[in-house]
């Protein structure tokens, strides 16, 4: 049954509330001396009354695993301890992206506490496209010792052989590895054929931290202080957050420890970057998502692959100033490119669903291999579909992104794809992958591919759920309020933050701000007001909505926030849907 009656929003979404089940949970988790509001928001995350306590207050201590649960993490925490006693020289083998980036970076801070240096590598997109190539491997082989393949090389089998006789390789990864394994001294990969799944939730940053934790608890057997690993738990948690890692068990208690380090300000580069991104108030999830984790990933979308994980890794302020200034200035790029792109990508995609694909996707010359993954996440959003975005070289391959919905595994589809001979390669996780394919195969893979979704229930969604965990009126919207609900946070991937409905509200002022948003006013149910921001409002279908409401009655929903500026803190809703309500309504 729908909330409010509202099963089909502004923006084609149903609108649902907490089942009877919930209900009781909720009642029972008041009992314990939560506020009902977040009562019921931790009754629809599952937690228990007895949990409740525990959840709010997570320790870290207790969440995390033992590193050597993972196989080959002994062998490998083992070689790098050697490699560091023995002075050899170490290469890492970094993904341009923010977990390649932050993983590297751990490992560069971990091995400067000690006194040791390493070679960073990170690939070009363009030229070199993702993960370790043979060229590059043999180079690194040649003038190291050990190399460290962090946020790649599960897959990659010639690669990886091409270090054999001359250097040992270890992977620290968290992509769907194969059925065999690449040549490498240790592959330690929570998503491996023959591990539990235990682990499937960490990022590549949380395997590499998992690793240090090992590595250090070798050098304390041994009679050695190993360096601070807390003091690294701010790159973890961004990682965490960028990766759409879920926010559940472990991974929430890295990122919440993570944003305690961050609101420190130590690391040179992530200070710098807060700083170019006028990130005002404390950090916290959203910052990481959306602030400083695309700027970084700039570099690696449209510019120079290595710039991310040198901002990570100086320690020199004055270099972190000039690395975020030019970050900046390329994901100004990168958003006009993404905007272009998206236009045409999702007009192609709504008509290939109208036509029955279970799979929305796009294809066109020249579409930036740097945003095709964002433009990807955009069309997932948009249709409820999983998604596939493609840019077709002047080489007459094509190097695109897929970004699935939950309880669709893309990443196997995609691989089935590869073993199949459709594409020429492909790989990742099960809620996104990476492939390339031949132009004049483009067309039967991505029919191919849609076939296999659709098996595992790709076509059957319908309007999108918004799941609201109360209704409150807008006095109620208080800074009192917000506080007790950021007790169950950082919110992001898994476990979305606290949504509220405000019914029977009318728009006492709209304008449209920056890039198709809209600042709204509301009012309603008794005094005070609510003011709100809508972001995307023109192309979401909220603009329309609020127009079409012409004054009238509208249920709206999202989530509370502080809005912070110049100095002032005020109560704000972050506005994500509305339902205009008709006289057949009251």
């Amino acid at each position: 049954m729908s909330y409010l009656g509202v099963s089909q929003s502004a923006t084609n979404r149903r609108w649902i509330g907490l089942d009877p089940a919930e209900e009781r949970l909720a009642e029972a988790i008041a009992q314990t001396g939560q506020p009902l509001p977040l009562a019921r928001h931790l009754a629809r995350r599952g937690v228990l009354p007895e949990d409740a306590a525990g959840f709010l207050a997570p320790r870290l201590r207790d969440l995390l695993p033992d590193p050597l649960t993972l196989r080959d993490m002994g062998t490998a925490a083992a070689r790098l301890i050697a490699a560091v006693e023995g002075r050899q020289r170490i290469a890492i083998f970094a993904d341009y992206d923010v977990d390649g980036g932050t993983s590297a970076a751990l490992l560069v801070w971990w091995l400067r506490a000690l006194g040791r240096q390493a070679t960073t590598y990170v690939p070009d997109r363009i030229d070199e496209g993702y993960g370790p190539n043979a060229p590059a491997i043999a180079a690194l082989a040649r003038e190291h010792d050990l190399i460290l393949c962090v946020d790649c090389g599960t897959l990659s089998h010639e690669a990886l052989a091409a270090a054999e006789g001359q250097a040992d390789v270890v992977v620290l990864d968290h992509h769907l590895g194969g059925e065999t394994l690449p040549p490498a001294l240790a592959v330690v990969n929570p998503n491996r054929q023959d591990e539990d799944g235990s682990l499937a939730h960490l990022c590549a940053a949380a395997v590499v931290f998992l690793c240090l934790v090992e590595a250090n608890r070798l050098m304390r057997a041994a009679g050695q202080a190993g360096p601070d690993l807390m003091a690294l738990l701010d790159l973890v948690g961004l990682a965490t957050v960028a990766d759409v890692a879920p926010l559940l068990g472990v991974n929430r208690a890295l990122v919440q420890q993570g944003l305690k380090v961050l609101r420190e300000r130590n690391r040179p580069g992530l200070r710098a970057l807060a700083d170019v991104a006028r990130m005002d108030g404390p950090p916290t999830a959203y910052h990481l998502g959306y602030l400083l984790g695309p700027r970084i990933n700039a570099g690696g979308r449209i510019g120079a692959a290595d710039l991310g994980a040198r901002l990570l890794s100086t320690d020199d302020p004055a270099e972190a100033a000039a690395l975020a200034e030019r970050l900046d200035t390329l994901n100004t790029e990168r958003r006009a490119i993404e905007a272009r792109v998206t236009e045409v990508a999702r007009e192609a995609a709504e008509a290939r669903i109208a036509g029955g694909s279970a799979l929305a996707w796009a294809a066109g010359d020249g579409w930036h291999p740097g945003v095709v993954g964002i433009v990807a996440s955009r069309l997932k959003e948009a249709t409820n579909r999983p998604s596939v975005v493609l840019g077709i070289r002047e080489d007459g391959l094509a190097q695109g992104s897929a970004r699935s919905i939950s309880g669709v595994d893309i990443g196997a589809s995609v691989q089935r794809l590869a073993a199949e001979g459709l594409i020429v390669k492909g790989g990742g996780h099960r809620m996104a992958a990476g492939l390339t394919v031949a132009a004049d195969r483009i067309e039967p893979a991505m029919v191919r591919l849609s076939e296999l979704l659709e098996r595992q229930g790709a076509a059957e969604a319908g309007p999108r759920d918004l799941r609201l965990d109360a209704t409150l009126m807008p006095r109620a919207a208080t800074r009192e309020l917000i506080a007790q609900l950021e007790q169950a946070g950082p919110f992001g991937q898994g476990a979305s933050a606290p949504r509220f409905a405000f019914p029977d509200l009318r728009v006492a002022h709209a304008r449209p701000v920056g890039d198709g948003h809209l600042k709204v006013t509301l009012t309603g149910g008794g005094p005070g007001r609510l003011d709100a921001i809508a972001f995307r409002a023109t192309s979401s279908g909220i603009a329309d909505a609020v127009t079409r409401a012409a004054g009238g009655p509208l249920h709206v929903a999202g989530r509370l926030e502080l809005n912070r500026w110049q100095g002032r803190e005020d109560v704000q809703l972050k506005l994500e849907d509305v339902a205009v309500v008709s006289e057949s309504d009251d």
